[in-house]
């Protein structure tokens, strides 16, 4: 583009839990001054809405039947991220374990995936200097077009620390099991699996640091902003 200003670039940064996928993804957007999406609140926001409203999660046309029902706002201030349901805060509900254990059954039904991708895709074409999205089908779905797509990747054991580091008091060897069967979930179900776009970036966090990870993708922006 001719003019000095910075163009809006699309980021979107995909990879299984534990990866340092949120951290990384807000505190890139927060140094960069873009908005911030992270998805999997958003499954984890109807999946919320599904467990309080009785839905039968192991039926997928009930859940379907209902997929349109709930009103999800998030909020994009990668400082302050928010996100609601009908107007209620469901930041601290969203990450309890009743709701991580359903969010991947209610996530692969396809109209619940229709009515979150469509949510996704108006949030990012309304951010004005750009936005990075983080998630598990965003480079390969949500998102085809991004400017710049990031999967970011870690071994087993290294997701299963750092998770059981958030989640206190949490058993390693239960987490990492956890984990991989929430991997292999997400990597089979039929619509928009977690999966890495052929023109994405790897990086693998296992050696580093968060701060070596964040350091890592603002360069990977910066240069495609630069080559714009």
């Amino acid at each position: 583009m001719e003019n000095g200003a910075a163009q809006p670039v699309i980021v979107a940064i995909d990879g299984p839990s534990g990866t340092g996928k949120s951290s990384t993804s807000k505190a890139v957007a927060a140094q960069l001054g873009l908005s911030y999406l992270d998805t999997g609140a958003q499954y984890r926001a109807i999946t919320w809405w599904m467990v309080t409203n009785g839905i039968d999660i192991d039926d997928p046309s009930a859940i379907a039947a209902v997929a349109g029902k709930p009103e999800i706002v998030s909020g994009t201030d990668p400082n302050a991220p928010t996100i609601t349901v009908d107007g209620t805060d469901v930041s601290a509900p969203i990450r309890t374990h009743e709701v991580t254990s359903k969010v991947s059954a209610v996530s692969a039904v396809p109209e619940v995936r229709a009515r979150i991708t469509e949510l996704q895709r108006s949030i990012a074409a309304g951010a004005e200097h750009g936005i990075v999205v983080e998630g598990r089908d965003i480079g390969t779905t949500v998102l085809p077009d991004a400017d710049l797509k990031i999967f970011l990747t870690a071994s087993p054991e290294a997701r299963a620390a750092r998770r059981s580091g958030e989640l206190k008091g949490a058993d390693l060897h239960s987490t990492r099991e956890a984990l991989l069967k929430r991997d292999a979930a997400d990597s089979s179900r039929k619509t928009s699996p977690l999966a890495k776009a052929g023109d994405a970036v790897e990086v693998d966090t296992t050696d580093l640091t968060l701060a070596q990870v964040i350091e890592c993708v603002v360069t990977l922006v910066e240069e495609k902003r630069a080559g714009k």
